[in-house]
């Protein structure tokens, strides 16, 4: 598997493991099943594994943990996030989390990007994952915080990265303009956006894109399938689109895509994970899996061809817009085999 590295910061495979169902996203993973997600996405070449405090409660950081524990330090790379700060509820132990995760609400996520509440959230996420270090730490969702994000919490975050703690830093979101504020005002080596640079929505084009591309940042790609519309080879009638019911006309739009697809002896998913990396500041897509079949479901998508008379079609009907191949040597990363 190919990887890209980062203008300043780490080596990260094209493809990596987002470890959210780890945590028991929507329903339970047995420990077995996520063992076996990171497994078989390891022996499919994956070595770039991103969780967050925020997915189970802590539960996504240690199992991620421990089925990383026999595997070589130096030869993964590992992204967590800071903002939510897990803080002990047992007063609410007895009842389900509402945060979207199958586990007992045992803490409660407490917003927090002051830098005492960082270095707090970071020592709990190394506790749990039972490393001495991470790789890659993002600020989660500051949507809400965007001065205390934007001062208090990237400071600290670059005075980490600075002293060695980590290797690099930056924002993660399900938007493109906070994202594109961040690069803008301050040094951050990557972002992460989630659902915005895709085959069904193309926000981050016209203004992050470019950006980051000038700035030498970095970008990993995640929720390219839209939290699933574009997750099977057809859409579904009952889809789900940013983690609500699909609306008609894009459903409709998604099935024009997959007719498109079909013509060129492509699926709808190999094409979502494919379009993202034609850009030069993209570094990896990053998928969620729940098991092992689902890891290598997701490697085998990467590896598919997709022809280029397929993105030339694409754009000439009017469904997405074409970007260039990505050069042997983009600005914000460069390629490995």
């Amino acid at each position: 598997m190919r990887s890209r590295t980062l203008a300043r910061g780490p080596e990260l495979t094209e493809l990596g493991l987002g470890a959210a169902q780890l945590g028991n996203l929507a329903r339970e993973t047995s420990d077995a099943d996520a063992q076996g997600a990171v497994d078989a996405a390891w022996d499919s070449g994956v070595r770039y594994f991103d969780t967050a405090p925020h997915y189970g409660l802590g539960l996504s950081e240690r199992r991620l943990g421990a089925a990383l524990a026999r595997r070589p330090r130096a030869e993964y790379t590992v992204s967590t996030k800071v903002g939510r700060l897990l803080v002990p509820s047992p007063g609410t132990a007895h009842r389900q989390d509402d945060g979207g995760f199958a586990v007992p609400a045992a803490f409660r996520r407490d917003w927090d990007f002051s830098r005492d509440g960082i270095l707090r959230s970071l020592e709990g996420s190394l506790t749990r994952l039972g490393l001495d270090h991470v790789d890659i730490v993002y600020l989660h969702d500051p949507d809400d915080h965007w001065h205390q994000a934007a001062t208090t919490g990237v400071d600290t975050l670059v005075e980490l990265r600075d002293q060695g703690v980590v290797k690099a830093v930056g924002v993660g979101m399900n938007q493109a303009a906070m994202p594109t504020e961040f690069v803008r005002r301050s040094d951050v080596d990557l972002v992460m956006v989630a659902g915005r640079h895709t085959l069904l929505d193309q926000s981050a084009r016209d203004t992050l894109l470019p950006l980051v591309q000038e700035r030498g940042v970095g970008v990993v790609a995640a929720a390219v399938y839209n939290s699933g519309l574009l997750a099977a080879d057809r859409p579904p009638a009952d889809a789900t689109y940013d983690y609500l019911p699909a609306p008609h006309e894009l459903i409709a739009r998604a099935g024009a895509l997959a007719d498109v697809c079909e013509r060129h002896g492509v699926t709808l998913p190999e094409a979502a994970i494919a379009y993202p990396l034609r850009h030069p500041a993209v570094v990896s897509v990053v998928l969620g899996a729940r098991d092992a079949r689902q890891s290598r479901t997701n490697a085998e998508r990467l590896a598919a061809r997709v022809p280029e008379p397929l993105w030339e079609e694409l754009a000439d009907l009017g469904l997405v817009p074409d970007i260039p191949s990505a050069p042997s040597a983009p600005s914000a990363a460069r390629e490995r085999s």
